[in-house]
């Protein structure tokens, strides 16, 4: 397992997402001070491939800079604001979320099923013989 490959494609997910919440963030900026801007914003971002980060920008530069320079300084306080509480958040998350996932499986492993199952005959409860009443003794004959 290659953890500094597996560390690296991390970040390109975690930057191309904090790119993704920069554009929101101007979108809904622009739409208070600049609605035509605003709507622009939003219409190129549903035309490119906002997955990938970097191309976005990229392609946002040649477009109109100064709304790439604008995500850029919000992505990086966006960076800056959260990426100190993520290693943590992250660690603790994925915790919590093994232990939900362990329990409901350990539930659903539990689980009391009343009515044996048909299609496994080997469940089936051994079948019980009737109790034979008891033959009447004759008196002062050993049990």
């Amino acid at each position: 397992m290659d953890f500094k490959q597996i560390a690296k494609d991390t970040t390109k997910v975690v930057v191309s997402y904090l790119t993704y919440q920069a554009v929101r963030t101007v979108i809904a900026q622009l739409s208070e001070t600049d609605p035509p801007r605003s709507l622009w914003l939003h219409t190129f971002s549903t035309k490119e491939r906002i997955q990938d980060g970097e191309l976005y920008i990229r392609d946002l530069f040649q477009a109109e800079q100064s709304l790439g320079f604008r995500i850029l300084t919000v992505r990086e306080h966006l960076a800056n604001e959260v990426c100190e509480f993520l290693p943590e958040m992250v660690r603790t998350g994925i915790q919590e979320a093994n232990i939900q996932q362990r329990r409901q499986q350990l539930e659903r492993m539990t689980e009391f099923d009343p009515v044996p199952s048909q299609t496994h005959p080997e469940q089936l409860p051994e079948p019980v013989e009737p109790i034979k009443p008891a033959e009447p003794r004759e008196p002062g004959s050993d049990p």
